[in-house]
Parts: structure tokens; sequence; C-alpha cells
């Protein structure tokens, strides 16, 4: 088999946030096609029991340690060398020189960087004569863009730089490595326009979902109590565009659905929730559960699952994992930017307050112990496989 090198800026293993997710499911399909090498940056400590598992899959595997605190420190260089802030967060040496020691040591006929930040060791003597693919997923630049606009002071000031250094990064690696993904045809439609990189150069590969694993037939326990009507929110808890979410959410209209049906509850599940997030739970009917061994159980008997997102660019595996457990859905236009869904699919879409009360609360009305939405399973099911994906990300790295 070919050789490829796999470049991501996090271990793409447990699949248990948005980048992970796709990182993981696109390598086990390159891992089918070819032998990978893959370089990985790990910066969570518990994350390293999960290396056996991936040197298995992995032909040859390099992990290097990343301190989010020293990688921070790190990127206020690009204050002073003009660049990204990104950048440098992901700069290491002892990356650098694998890299260069498997381009030399092996004859690479295709090399994939997951991200932006990881196009970085793409450089031409690396690349040599192999086809290279980075996997931008959606456009990093215009979330910090959005990130300026809804801030204020010097915050709103470094996030506008990082927008426009990142755009001019984003349109270098484009335009200097052979082909760009993106995660859905809006991404890749806006990419085009912005960045001028030619249509040819930029494909869409989308997400999955694991239906076998996110499936409501397999025997969960219920972790609501029976006189609670649960509205719940699944995501990484610190990733600024969900603690927007859950903040505006709690803030803004729990209150009011709580004033209509005093027995519904929020429930904000997800890791590493900081202090804002923690904090509202100190409001009435608000719980924060932190990390969960598993977060099916809370989507398969949640009432009423929400995306009250503000802030996205993508695809949000949060809604595809609810609607492959067949859970009814009120969600932002933002938060259903690239994903098609049929009329019985059962989300309902706001962006008002008084639109997400409503909604909310007539989803909750409507409940019954059998409630269940099969036409957003079976939408998943026929339009989101990883396989899918695997397959459209092989096409585009092989150049066929």
């Amino acid at each position: 088999m070919n050789d490829l090198l796999y470049l991501t800026h996090r271990i793409p293993y447990p699949p248990n946030k948005g980048d992970k997710i796709r990182s993981y499911h696109l390598l086990r399909g390159m891992a089918e096609r070819w032998n990978v090498h893959l370089g990985t940056f790990i910066d969570d400590p518990d994350d390293w029991q999960y290396v056996p598992m991936l040197t298995e899959l992995c032909c040859e595997t390099k992990f290097v340690g990343l301190s989010p605190a020293m990688a921070k420190a790190r990127a206020l260089r690009g204050l002073i060398s003009n660049t990204s802030l990104t950048m440098p967060y992901y700069k290491s040496d002892v990356m650098k020189r694998w890299v260069s020691e498997i381009a030399a040591k092996k004859d690479l006929q295709f090399v994939v960087a997951y991200s932006s930040s990881m196009a970085q060791y793409v450089t031409p003597s690396v690349a040599g004569d192999a086809r290279t693919v980075v996997d931008f997923c959606d456009i990093d630049s215009d979330k910090w863009r959005q990130y300026s606009k809804k801030s204020t002071g010097l915050k709103r000031w470094i996030y506008g730089r990082e927008a426009n250094k990142l755009c001019l990064e984003e349109t270098d690696i484009a335009n200097r490595l052979d082909a760009s993904v993106l995660i859905s045809d809006d991404e890749t439609s806006i990419f085009c326009e912005q960045m001028g990189v030619p249509r040819e150069k930029v494909h869409t590969v989308r997400n999955g979902v694991d239906t076998a694993y996110f499936d409501p037939q397999i025997p969960q326990e219920n972790p609501f109590s029976d006189d609670c009507k649960s509205i719940v929110f699944v995501g990484a808890m610190d990733y600024w565009p969900n603690i927007d979410a859950v903040s505006w959410f709690a803030k803004e209209i729990f209150p009011g659905v709580l004033a209509r049906d005093p027995s519904a509850v929020f429930y904000i599940v997800g890791s590493n929730p900081g202090h804002d997030v923690k904090n509202l739970q100190d409001m009435p009917g608000v719980v924060v559960t932190g990390k969960v061994a598993d977060v099916r159980p809370y989507l398969r008997f949640a009432q009423c699952v929400v995306a009250p997102l503000r802030v996205a660019r993508g695809v949000q595996n949060k809604v595809l994992e609810a609607m492959a457990m067949a859970r009814p859905i009120v969600a932002t236009t933002m938060a259903l930017e690239g994903i098609s869904f049929s009329p019985d699919s059962g989300i309902r879409v706001c962006d008002s307050v008084q639109n997400w009360i409503d909604e909310v609360c007539g989803v909750l009305a409507e409940w019954t112990p059998d409630s269940s939405v099969p036409g957003a399973r079976r939408h998943v099911t026929e339009n989101f496989s990883w396989a899918a994906s695997g397959q459209a990300l092989a096409k585009v790295i092989t150049g066929i």
C-alpha cells in the first residue's frame, strides 16, 4: 500500500468532540486504503491512554504533548512576528523534526493536514512529489470574525486581527497545496468566494454520524427524574460558541420556558465547563453535568434537544447525533448550516427569544413517553454516512 502522512492538531481519539469525531472517522477510512503515518498533538493528559489504540490503527505514529498554557504564551509571538496567533500555538520543533524524518525515509504519495494549523508542516521539502491536501473543516478565520463582532474592547481587536491574519494564511495554504477540503457545500462556496481560490481546487467532504453507536434502540438508563421535562444541550463546554449558546439560552430563553412549565429542567451536558458555565446552575432549573461517561442516555431520554448557537461554522455534530437518536430539536438557523433536513425531521428553526420560548414549550407540551422522530434518524442514515465521507475524501486525496 502507498504511504500517507496525516497531521492533526489534536489526537483523533476518542471521538467525543467535533474535531476529534471527524478526524477519527476519516482516519479509519484512510487506514483501510493506505499505510498511515500519524503525527498529532495531545493537549489533554487524559488522552495519553488512547495512544495504543491509534498505534494499532496506523503504520507509524508520533504523539507530541502540548501544554495549553505554554502554547498560549507561544501564540503571543504572533503579535510580534505579524502572523496569526493560531500558527505559533501549534508550532513545535519536535513535530517538525519528525515530519521531516518521515518524509526523508518514506516515499510519501499523499500528505493530509487536518486544519490550517497543521499545514505549516507541509513544506515543499516535506511534500516532495506527494499530493497534498488540507482539511480546513470549516472557515476558522470567519469564526474569529464572528467572535470579534460579539466582543468588545481588547478582545474585539485581538479576534478581528486573528480573523484577518488567518484569512491570509488560509488563502496561502489553499493556493500552495494541491487540494482543500471543507465540511459543506456552503462552506466551500464561501471559501472560494472569500479567498479567491479556484473552485476546482476546493472540495466538500461532509461530516457523518455513527448511527450504529447513536441508536435509540440500544438500552440506556434514564438519567432524568420522572417529574422533570428535560431540555438538553450536548457539547464541549470549553468551546466559546457552546459557552455563548448555553449562556444565552439559560439567561434569555429558559426563564420564559420555566414560567410556562415549572417542571422544565435545562441540562448542560459536556466536559470542561468553566466558571461562566458552572455559575449558570445557580439559576432555577439549570443543571450542569460536566463530563459524562456516555452522552447517549441524555440524548435518548431528552424531551427536547436544543442547539441555540449564535456563532457557528460548518456542520454541527451535536445536531446530527440528536437526529440519529430520533429526538425533536430546536435550533438556530446558524446551528443548521450545512444540514439539509426533510419536513419529517422534527427540527424547529428559530432565532428570536420569543420564538424559542414558544417552540421549546411546544415540543414539551407534545411529548409522550413514546415520542420519537424516526424521520430524523432516517435522514442522517441516508445522507450523513462516514463511509460515504471516507470515499469522498479518498477521491480528493488521489485526485480522481
